[in-house]
């Protein structure tokens, strides 16, 4: 059973650094694909990065390329996003993915979620 919690939303200002962190309690970890996306109110879920079981390809949303890094950690069963740069425009509600399959970008692809983390960009 796959089980996501994501940890280390909050509040920073504009220019500032944060890392989530999405933890699987489940077994079969390194056999998923993980992803990140993000909401903001009234907006569409967007994706925002993935990266692939072994940890070897990443892939990011134009919006956050070069300032967010997604990475993971198969032996501690957790996915990370290091987040800098932070603009006010990053300010959403933050969920981690899970995937057996398909492509990275799609919401639809993903088996998995989690229940979100805030993150708020001041200005």
């Amino acid at each position: 059973q796959v089980q996501l919690v994501e940890s280390g939303g909050g509040l920073v200002q504009a220019g500032g650094s944060l890392r989530l962190s999405c933890a699987d309690s489940g077994r079969t970890f390194s056999y998923l694909a993980m992803g990140w996306f993000r909401q903001a109110p009234g907006k569409e879920r967007e994706f925002v990065g993935g990266i692939s079981r072994s940890g070897g390809a990443t892939y990011y949303a134009d919006s956050v390329k070069g300032r967010f890094t997604i990475s993971r950690d198969n032996a501690k069963n957790t996915v990370y996003l290091q987040m800098n740069s932070l603009k006010p425009e990053d300010s959403a509600v933050y969920y981690c993915a899970a995937a057996q399959g398909g492509r990275y970008f799609e919401a639809s692809s993903y088996d998995y979620w989690g229940p979100g983390t805030q993150v708020t960009v001041s200005s």
